[in-house]
C-alpha cells in the first residue's frame, strides 16, 4: 500500500532528526557515567536538580522552552515544529536511557577517561546528526547558530561563550564540575564544526537539502 501523502524525503529526515537526538543524549550519559565532569548544560541541570527536584531531562525540556523565548527575544529566531520536537525528545531519551542503566559504572581512570572520551564524540556526532536535516535546531543549538549569523562568530566561539556562562551558573546551583567539564566546553565546539559539514552533505546529496546558513569561519 502507499499513501498518497506520503513523502519519503521528509520521513528519513526526521528519521535522522530523531536518531540524531538519541545520539546525542546517549553521548551525554556516557559522559555521566564516566564521572570527570559534565557538559556544562548538563552540569546547569543537575544544578537544578538538586536545588529544586525532579528529573534531569524535565529541567533539560524546562530550561528548552526557556531558552526557545529568550532566542525570540534576542536573535528574533521563531520556534518551530523541530525545535520542540528537540527540547521534548532529548529530554526523554535523557531520563530513558539513565532510567535503563545499561552504562556501566567504571572504576579505572584510564577506562573512565576513554569512556568520557567517547561521550563526547557521541555527542558532536548526534548534534551534527539532527541539524542535518535542516528541520530545525533544538533551543540551544537554535541560540548558538543564531549568534553564529547575527554576530559572524564561528560555531565554537559562540558555543564557548554561552557554555561558559552556563557552567558558571551551574555550579554556583551545585552542579558537578570537574575537567571534564572544561574539557567538553572546549573540544565540542570544534567537533559539531566538522560534523555538521559532513552530515549536511549526506543530506544534501540524497535530499536536495538547502545551503546552510551559518558561517564557518574562525
Amino acid at each position: 500500500m502507499s499513501g498518497r501523502g506520503f513523502n519519503r524525503p521528509i520521513a528519513v529526515r526526521y528519521m535522522m532528526f530523531v536518531l540524531g537526538l538519541f545520539v546525542g543524549a546517549l553521548g551525554t550519559v556516557f559522559a555521566i557515567k564516566a564521572n570527570l565532569g559534565v557538559a556544562p548544560w548538563e552540569t546547569f541541570h543537575i544544578g537544578l536538580q538538586k536545588t529544586f527536584g525532579l528529573t534531569i531531562g524535565i529541567w533539560s525540556q524546562i530550561v528548552g522552552v526557556v531558552v526557545i523565548f529568550a532566542t525570540y527575544l534576542v536573535a528574533k529566531l521563531k520556534p518551530n515544529f523541530g525545535m520542540f520536537l528537540n527540547m521534548i525528545c532529548f529530554g526523554v531519551f535523557l531520563d530513558l536511557i539513565l532510567w535503563l542503566d545499561f552504562i556501566p559504572e567504571l572504576q579505572s581512570i584510564w577506562a573512565r577517561l576513554l569512556m568520557f572520551l567517547v561521550g563526547v564524540i557521541v555527542l558532536a556526532v548526534g548534534i551534527g546528526m539532527y541539524l542535518s536535516p535542516s528541520l530545525g535546531a533544538g533551543p540551544r543549538d537554535s541560540f548558538m547558530l543564531a549568534m553564529n549569523e547575527r554576530l559572524g562568530w564561528s560555531i565554537q566561539r559562540v558555543r564557548l561563550i554561552i557554555e561558559v556562562t552556563v557552567l558558571l551558573a551551574g555550579a554556583a546551583l551545585g552542579g558537578p564540575v570537574s575537567i571534564g567539564t572544561i574539557l567538553i566546553a572546549l573540544l565540542t565546539g570544534p567537533m559539531i564544526q566538522r560534523t555538521i559539514p559532513f552530515w549536511r552533505h549526506v543530506m544534501k546529496k540524497q535530499y536536495g537539502l538547502p545551503e546552510p546558513v551559518e558561517r564557518q569561519a574562525s
